[in-house]
């Protein structure tokens, strides 16, 4: 397993080790704000190339879930430097994922009740999990011109926050359902001006975010995830391969950090996605169809073909805080719990054992 424990650069991110700590919502940030709990869980994985956060909301308007942290008020910033300053203190970096949920919202998110945003007025059919029960989307209002614009600048004023907040990069979520990837698939985005119709119209929204935020904190502190022909969120993409084709077409002149793909029974797209992508691309491997996590003979595979340069993982990194140091040994490795996923207190977040020096949990 030693290919994943070599070092390895992505425009200004010099990572010791090709292990990425992938992003996962844990919902444990009361009113926005992360504290002292979550600096504590992210600087126990500090030993990872890079950590990548849970999704943070870049405005008011883009949360999708209760609980979950956001970037968009100097109280943020404040909050994000405790857990950015506590993952620097242990040698780490750490990357904040950007996340504007789109329809994936709820009135009762937002302080005015307003309606989530969205390419076009089409319901998700999802629900929105809260403490009073289960909530409908609803149909979300679709996004004026002004309202594009504003999300663009929100995404840049967000990065620049990031920065302050003393992140070392931005990942700009372009996967799994939400806003970006909304305007990316012709089911979610069925627009007849410049931001809809073709391929190049529903890519272009991807394009000037990445543009304005490379053009905020500069295209080698920046990088994207995409996740192809995923369905979560009602998601239903009729042309992927022409379409994630298309769009690291498009990226690539930026120069950008990395390039994050999210597999899902997809292989094959991400080999297109390879050959059209000259930077660093992380993978989170999943060729297989179901819903398994990756094992690290997953990524030392993709390694090993030059189908990905760096390899990240989320239940592995959640239960196991000193991954490396695990692979190196060849494990054990501790099972994650999905009752503690969302929500809760530090069990399941801060009391995953450790190896000790003998190899035992501790």
């Amino acid at each position: 397993m030693n290919e994943l424990l070599t070092p390895i650069t992505g425009g200004a991110l010099d990572l010791p080790n090709r292990l990425v700590m992938a992003p996962m919502t844990r919902s444990r940030s009361r009113g926005g704000l992360v504290g002292e709990r979550t600096a504590e869980y992210y600087a126990q994985r500090a030993d990872a190339g890079l950590i990548i956060t849970e999704g943070t909301q870049p405005c008011v308007i883009g949360q999708g879930y209760i609980d979950t942290p956001g970037l968009h008020s100097p109280e943020q910033v404040a909050a994000w430097r405790l857990v950015t300053d506590a993952v620097h203190r242990r040698g780490g970096r750490i990357a904040v994922q950007l996340m504007h949920s789109g329809r994936i919202g709820h009135p009762c998110l937002y302080p005015g009740g307003e309606v989530p945003l969205a390419p076009s007025a089409i319901r998700s059919g999802e629900r929105l999990y809260t403490p009073e029960g289960l909530l409908d989307h609803p149909t979300p209002r679709e996004m004026t011109l002004a309202d594009i614009e504003q999300a663009v600048e929100e995404f840049a004023t967000a990065a620049r926050l990031a920065m302050d907040a003393g992140f070392d990069a931005v990942e700009l979520h372009a996967a799994s359902g939400y806003l970006i990837h909304q305007f990316l698939s012709d089911n979610t985005n069925r627009r007849t001006d410049a931001y809809g119709g073709s391929v190049a119209g529903r890519i272009r929204f991807a394009v000037e975010v990445v543009q304005a935020v490379s053009d905020a904190i500069g295209p080698d502190r920046t990088g994207v995830r995409v996740s192809p022909g995923i369905t979560y969120n009602g998601m239903n993409e009729s042309d992927t391969e022409i379409l994630y084709a298309e769009l690291a077409r498009a990226l690539a002149p930026y120069g950008l950090a990395y390039l994050h793909v999210s597999e899902n029974d997809t292989r094959d797209v991400t080999k297109i996605i390879r050959s059209e992508w000259p930077g660093l691309l992380i993978l989170n491997p999943h060729p297989w169809d179901g819903d398994g996590p990756a094992a690290p003979a997953d990524g030392l595979e993709a390694l090993r073909s030059g189908l990905a340069d760096v390899i990240s993982f989320g239940r592995l990194w959640l239960a196991n805080p000193d991954l490396p140091a695990r692979i190196a040994r060849g494990g054990p490795y501790n099972e994650a719990d999905p009752k503690t996923f969302y929500g809760g207190d530090h069990r399941g977040y801060t009391d995953y054992p450790v190896l000790s020096a003998s190899g035992e949990d501790r």
